[in-house]
């Protein structure tokens, strides 16, 4: 068997997904199959089984590695708390039912978890065995998942990220940018510290993660950090994206978290360590700056 890769991400039409899609179909020679929702119900137990049967036999028959990243999450964070069934249904028993139809199939998973699995209230990065106490709807249903995930037979990491933004669907750069068209300056809170994370160099890593998974070379820690590096507060990096546009950061003021109630509490500090992930060898993702600058030239749909 080649070292080429086939690989099946659930949840490919969100913007990590697409990116996953958009990565592997670079690679000359490798097959990506990136299906939604509609095309592919993670919750749907015969649905997960089939699709994860089909693709591996596909793949092996191309004499491709097939390997699965698992994309699909409900993600509305504040939404979850009162509809935390729904939230559960695609957070954990998604997870759970990939993992199952992995281990019968033999195919090493990749599942993407998040930040929200902590309380936010350390004050140095969070290293993947530090203890989870999340204080969310949606932080204990992804905690839930990677339980899952874990404790099946299925050849299998978890991988936590935060922050993330790309060119496709609704996040904090997209928002921005709508703002800073609309409002001659706006309050951002100073008071929530994490790591902007470029989609795309999400993505990077889990494919070079999902190439040592599939030649059984996978690192031996389970779960791992995968973040661009650096921190920074919501305001510095509404500042940082103001710049970016080329608009004056000073129209950017800094709030308190106070000043915005929101269903879901937010984490004060969420910035994960990634010692894990290069102590495994694999590649450091780049400075969150350098991402974001990056992610501007290179992308316009961020402008959109």
């Amino acid at each position: 068997m080649s070292g080429r890769l086939a690989v099946l991400v659930p949840g490919g039409r969100g913007q990590l997904g697409g990116e996953l899609k958009r990565l592997v179909q670079q690679r000359s020679g490798w097959l990506a199959h990136a299906p939604g929702s509609r095309e592919l119900d993670v919750t749907d137990e015969g649905a997960v089984a089939d699709a994860v049967d089909s693709f591996a036999e596909t793949a092996r028959d191309a004499r491709l590695r097939p390997v699965v990243i698992n994309a699909a999450a409900y993600t509305a964070v504040d939404a979850a708390e009162s509809d935390a069934g729904a939230a559960e249904r695609i957070n954990a028993t998604g997870p759970r039912l990939l993992a199952a139809a992995c281990a019968g199939s033999g195919v090493p998973l990749l599942h993407v978890s998040t930040d929200y699995v902590f309380d936010g209230t350390a004050t140095e990065p969070y290293e993947p065995d530090a203890p989870a106490a999340p204080r969310t709807a949606y932080g204990r249903t992804k905690l839930a998942g990677e339980r899952a995930v874990l404790d099946s037979a299925a050849p299998a990491w978890v991988v936590r990220t935060a922050w993330v933004y790309g060119g496709g669907g609704a996040n904090f750069v997209r928002s921005m940018v709508r703002l800073a068209a609309e409002r001659p300056e706006l309050s951002v809170v100073d008071d929530q510290i994490g790591s902007p994370t470029w989609a795309a160099d999400l993505a990077a890593g889990l494919v070079e993660l999902a190439e040592r998974a599939a030649r059984r070379d996978g690192p031996r820690q389970p779960v791992l950090h995968c973040t661009n590096t650096g921190s920074a507060s919501w305001w510095e990096f509404a500042r940082a994206i103001f710049a970016e546009l080329g608009s004056d950061p000073e129209r950017v003021r800094p709030c308190g978290t106070a000043d915005f109630p929101r269903p879901a509490p937010r984490p004060a500090y969420s910035v994960l360590s990634d010692r894990a992930w290069r102590d495994a060898g694999l590649t450091p993702l780049r400075p969150w700056r350098e991402a974001l600058a990056a992610a501007f030239e290179q992308d316009p749909r961020l402008t959109t």
